[in-house]
């Protein structure tokens, strides 16, 4: 696989809870490949890499799969609702911004930060 297939890769065996960034992906890819554990070939102008015999005895051995582990544990449901939450909520604030007057944007401005402020409030009576 290349680089962004992994990512899409490992976005979909979690269950989208965990998206590597490509800031993260392509220099772990080339300390991997630094040690001798994948192999490096170009096609098509994409660089596609490959498990070395060490590399593949090294996964056997390692733990288990990170991308289990993101997903262990998460209720899906409530996760899918804070996302229609959220981009419902970025969707509103879009719409105020591309045709509201200034003051309706100043209006919505302190309205998306007021709410940031009182979620960081819900945390702290948790403590």
């Amino acid at each position: 696989m290349h680089g962004y297939e992994m990512i899409r890769e490992i976005g979909e065996r979690s269950g989208g809870a965990w998206k590597p960034s490509p800031g993260s992906v392509y220099p772990t890819l080339q300390l991997l490949e630094d040690e001798g554990l994948i192999t490096s070939t170009s096609e098509g102008g994409k660089k596609l890499f490959s498990l070395t015999e060490s590399g593949r005895a090294a996964a056997d051995e390692g733990p288990e799969a990170p991308w289990e582990e993101a997903g262990r544990g998460v209720d899906w449901e409530a996760l899918n609702e804070i996302r229609q939450a959220g981009f419902g909520l970025m969707e509103a604030f879009g719409q105020v911004w591309k045709t509201g007057s200034k003051e309706q944007r100043e209006k919505a401005l302190s309205v998306i930060n007021e709410a940031r402020k009182k979620l960081y409030l819900i945390l702290a009576d948790e403590d």
